[in-house]
């Protein structure tokens, strides 16, 4: 039988060179669950990691025991997608590259925009994405041309800009970036299912993106141009559920922030 998203403890293979392992984390920023990628090339025993996921020792365990894990790569800094690499080192020893200092182990490597990271039979590309975070990072792997999109693309929903150093200016830029890819690669996301077409789904990010905007500069225009993050809320976010409102201010302050400027 062939397994279906979302499968909690399972290894489930999506591509010939992914398969991805669930974390029982589900909420409200995290979906279902953090997806945990793990990319072996055919014919070989050692695997690549991304995002080992949070302090949950069954599931850090469940990964430890797929393969040899001869790197470990993280997609952006948020403790869904990092808090449980410490732990995971422990077990597997794998060094660990990141964009942020921080989170490195056992290597001083970064994740340069453009970098051909050639490990254990795969090829995987460096594609810096920022706009979520200022480090999130996608990756692209070669050959089969999935695109691993940690946050900046989600399997259902739209991405939340992340307050604190997210930029929609970056993410609009990141979206292109995706787009000029080109059609038929499958999405890899750090939260819910993959999707078939990456092109596709980052036009429609955009687009949402554009029409937000749009909706936000109008807020403004009956508001007021002085008018806070929450009374943007308020007035754009009318048909949402107000528990979703103030994840929505994260994103209205970082486009507040983008007109302003």
């Amino acid at each position: 039988m062939t397994i279906a998203h979302p499968a909690y403890a399972q290894l489930r293979q999506v591509t010939p060179i992914a398969a991805v392992m669930l974390e029982n984390n589900p909420g409200m920023m995290t979906l279902d669950g953090t997806n945990t990628w793990i990319l072996r090339a055919p014919g070989r025993e050692e695997i690549v990691v991304v995002d080992p996921g949070e302090a949950d020792e069954d599931h850090l365990l469940r990964i430890a025991k797929v393969g040899p894990v001869a790197l470990t790569l993280i997609t952006h800094r948020h403790r869904d997608h990092t808090e449980g690499i410490d732990r995971f080192v422990g077990l597997t020893g794998s060094p660990v590259r990141a964009v942020l200092p921080e989170f490195r182990r056992h290597t001083d490597a970064g994740l340069p925009d453009g970098e051909l990271i050639e490990e254990v039979g795969l090829a995987i590309r460096v594609l810096r994405t920022p706009g979520h975070t200022k480090d999130s990072t996608s990756f692209v792997i070669e050959g089969e041309g999935s695109v691993l999109t940690g946050d900046t693309i989600l399997g259902r929903g739209t991405t939340v800009l992340d307050s604190t150093d997210g930029d929609l200016g970056d993410y609009l830029s990141s979206l292109r970036s995706l787009i000029d890819l080109g059609a038929g690669r499958t999405v890899l996301p750090g939260h819910g299912p993959d999707l078939p077409d990456l092109q596709a789904v980052a036009q429609e990010y955009l687009a949402h993106r554009e029409e937000r905007l749009d909706q936000v500069r109008a807020a403004l225009e009956a508001l007021g141009h002085d008018a806070t993050a929450a009374q943007v809320v308020e007035h754009v976010y009318s048909d949402v559920d107000r528990k979703l409102w103030p994840v929505a201010e994260q994103s209205v302050r970082v486009q507040l922030a983008y007109l302003r400027r």
